[in-house]
């Protein structure tokens, strides 16, 4: 027997430069679908890490990432830089 498929669990950043990455929009199972048609319709880079989406997902919208998140962040963050060709 195969196991239950979870919901899809999505969490947009914004990251400005200034001050912290805040959550910009999250959600499961519809929601989440959505938020990542929009982001492949709109050309932004995707990065699959449950952990991290669970974790974001507490976040408060328009709030910014907890410090204790900060370098799994910006781990994802230098990935989707480099992945784009604006970080060598």
């Amino acid at each position: 027997m195969s196991e239950p498929q979870r919901s899809p669990l999505a969490v947009a950043l914004r990251y400005e430069q200034a001050g912290a990455p805040r959550v910009v929009a999250k959600g499961r199972g519809d929601v989440g679908l959505r938020i990542i048609e929009a982001a492949r319709a709109n050309g932004i880079p995707l990065e699959e890490n449950p952990a991290l989406a669970e974790a974001l997902s507490h976040v408060e919208l328009e709030h910014a990432i907890p410090e204790a998140l900060y370098r799994a962040v910006a781990e994802v963050l230098a990935f989707i830089l480099r992945a784009s060709g604006r970080l060598a």
